[in-house]
């Protein structure tokens, strides 16, 4: 699925990224409102990553929909 995809089924899919990534909260998915940057962002602050594992993870993710 890609990115423009995913940000127009964002609320069906928060339910899958919560499943991925259980430290971020129900707010910080709400705002992210599937955008890649942002949740890049998220992963690199949440979880101490650099920002190519960030994005590798985010781009996996959005792989296995």
């Amino acid at each position: 699925m890609n990115w423009d995809q995913i940000e127009g089924r964002w609320t069906e899919l928060k339910g899958k990224a919560r499943s991925s990534w259980g430290e971020l909260t129900d707010d910080e998915l709400d705002q992210l409102e599937g955008k890649r940057d942002q949740l890049v962002g998220k992963l690199q602050q949440r979880y101490g990553l650099a920002r190519e594992e960030a994005e590798k993870q985010a781009d996996e993710w959005a792989r296995k929909l």
